[in-house]
């Protein structure tokens, strides 16, 4: 007879498990407590940190508390006051229901709590270590709950070891305290990292907790939608067009006061929004629904952040309605905005205003008059004169170019496709000359051409090198930035007028731990409160080129790349100054300009990619070109 195998998992062990699905940093473990402290029914709540929440992570409420035989029995898996049966399942009002994120937090962390309920004078003190109850004790305390988790992931090396930079945590941290203070307008937040307040939100409207969350400057930037159908309820705000991001956009759902992720709800947004903002860009939105609990299922992900819909069909098309009204209402689509340059001054039409013109016409002089052939027309200087000689000068040139051509063709009696037989054609029109074929007429002998303001091409051995010239000035100049970083070359070029950068609170962390390190490269920038800087310097290297538009892009890099700063800052800023700084498409740039960029680009260690790995260089070969141009 074999011998059992199967064995039933200790709950120490099980709680482990369950914690690497509900908290997988310290955000996580923000998102559960607060989202407690919601359903306890508070309306204050204070969030404290030590270390990005790898330290201490206290949060404090003023909800009903516990008594000291629920605030045991909160810890134990599967130990829940939301819900008792299973079709509480499809009526929920509360954020939390499973009964795990206590349990699994205690496994991973020391727990020390205080809780006392409203109508009680002494509340209860509970110790907790890696699901371990170590002490419980009688307490005196206010009402509500104070809970205070230690040393997170102390019992899980691995998992600790794997947690990012402070930076980067708090980043994230900062990011689901958004989402709680968006979805949760009635309650008073307070944010303190490190003994410093990075955030205190009094009570409000949407609107209002939006601007207290991302600037003032978004009062003037949103819309207002709202429908009311038997199916959904939405309100809430959606971006203007002309402020729509490349990068980070602000967008976020909510259903009956939870945050949500819902792909198919965005695509309706994106869908109108289609012609009025670019490919590359994201529109900012805060949208929310509301709807019967019973149409929904939470019940997906123990992150509860992806829902399903009942009815999602129908609410897409409401969406797009409700989103299309409010922009056609804010006549938000933009008009016809016709090109004005080089175009003359037309006066505007006055009767009675006497006209002074300054050509001198004859008296004899007729607009509709064609010259006659083989009569001296030489003293009719008139438009009609201009037009005819243009025009047979035009047949000049063209008979030329056709007999160039038939002569070359009647003497071409090479196979089709040897290529080395193919004679050249002089034609009779200069190619520089050619409108609309390359961008920029040029004597250069170099056989370098610029197509578009976009691309650079150039003969190579084995055919057509096609450059990116926007990716191959980003190549080039990360290169020469990053050489310099390191031999800490950088000079510092004061600004006229010093510019000032609002942040949002996790920009303005992410900023102020790499202050330092982007002032060794040229930035004199200074820390005015309120997540606000003064630029007063830039990098010599930088001149003309936005202070604001270029902090902000090397907060987001950094913010996204998540690496350790100390060793890979230098990487991330100037990656980020050469993005700034290189021609971007569409901007004019002289051949020689081209040239030397190419020059520069060929002589870099990696001149095929930029240094985020995207292609810089394509080749059409000799063979691709000789089968596209077969007969």
């Amino acid at each position: 007879m074999s011998a059992d195998v199967i064995k039933l998992l200790p709950d120490s062990v099980a709680n482990q498990i369950a914690a690497g699905e509900v908290i997988q940093r310290p955000a996580s473990v923000i998102k559960e407590l607060v989202e407690n402290s919601i359903d306890a029914g508070a309306d204050s709540v204070k969030i404290i940190l030590k270390d990005a929440g790898r330290t201490l992570i206290q949060v404090v409420d003023n909800g009903r508390g516990m008594s000291d035989t629920d605030a045991a029995l909160a810890f134990e898996r599967h130990a829940t006051s939301k819900i008792s049966a299973a079709s509480d399942l499809f009526a929920l009002h509360t954020m939390g229901f499973r009964g795990e994120a206590l349990a699994s937090i205690a496994a991973i962390a020391q727990i020390d709590m205080r809780t006392m309920p409203r109508d009680e004078k002494i509340g209860t003190r509970i110790l907790i270590e890696g699901s371990r109850v170590i002490e419980q004790t009688p307490e005196a305390t206010v009402p509500g709950t104070n809970l205070m988790v230690k040393n997170l992931f102390f019992n899980v090396p691995a998992r600790r070891k794997f947690l990012k930079k402070d930076t980067v945590e708090l980043n994230n941290i900062v990011r689901e305290f958004e989402r709680l203070a968006l979805v949760n307008t009635g309650v008073e937040f307070t944010l303190i990292h490190n003994d410093v307040t990075l955030q205190q939100l009094r009570k409000g409207s949407l609107k209002n907790r939006i601007t207290d969350l991302f600037g003032k400057q978004l009062d003037r930037q949103l819309i207002e939608i709202t429908t009311d159908t038997s199916i959904v309820k939405i309100s809430g705000f959606i971006g203007l067009p002309e402020n729509a991001r490349k990068r980070n956009p602000l967008q976020y759902f909510f259903v009956n006061g939870r945050n949500m992720r819902h792909p198919y709800f965005h695509k309706a947004v994106m869908t109108c929004y289609e012609n009025l903002i670019g490919p590359e860009l994201q529109p900012n939105y805060f949208i929310n629904f509301e709807v019967d609990p019973a149409s929904i299922d939470v019940n997906i992900h123990p992150t509860k952040h992806e829902i399903k819909f009942e009815d999602e069909q129908a609410i897409w098309q409401i969406i797009v309605a409700a989103i299309r009204e409010s922009l056609g209402r804010y006549n938000a689509v933009p008009g016809i905005d016709f090109d004005t340059d080089d175009t003359p001054d037309i006066p505007a039409f006055a009767p009675n205003a006497n006209g002074e013109h300054s050509i001198e016409l004859e008296a004899g002089y007729n607009p509709f008059d064609t010259p006659t052939p083989g009569h001296d027309n030489s003293r009719h200087n008139t438009p009609s004169t201009y037009r005819q000689s243009a025009l047979n000068s035009m047949i000049t040139d063209w008979e030329r170019l056709y007999s160039n051509f038939t002569g070359e063709r009647q003497h071409n009696n090479s196979v089709p496709g040897d290529t080395d037989d193919i004679p050249v054609v002089e034609s009779a029109l200069n190619i520089n000359e050619v409108p609309g074929l390359i961008d920029t007429p040029s004597d250069n002998v170099s056989g370098i051409m610029q197509l578009k303001k976009r691309y650079i091409l150039s003969p190579a051995r084995e055919g057509l090198m096609i450059v990116d010239r926007y990716r191959a000035g980003v190549r080039v100049l990360y290169d020469r930035y990053y050489e310099m970083a390191c031999n800490h070359r950088f000079s510092t070029q004061r600004v006229l007028f010093p510019e000032t950068i609002e942040l949002s609170p996790a920009q303005n962390a992410v900023l102020a731990s790499i202050a330092t390190t982007i002032g060794s490269l040229g930035f004199d920038i200074a820390y005015l409160g309120d997540n606000t800087w003064s630029v007063n310097g830039m990098p010599a290297e930088l001149n003309g080129i936005n202070p604001t538009e270029t902090l902000t892009a090397m907060i987001e890099t950094v913010t996204e790349t998540g690496d350790e700063i100390e060793d890979k800052v230098y990487e991330s800023v100037t990656l980020s100054m050469a993005r700034s700084a290189a021609t971007r498409a569409g901007r004019d740039m002289t051949d020689a300009e081209a040239e030397h960029l190419l020059g520069e680009l060929l002589r870099s260690s990696s001149p095929h990619y930029t240094p985020d790995g995207k292609p810089v260089t394509a080749i059409i070969t000799d063979e691709q070109l000789s089968s596209l141009l077969k007969v």
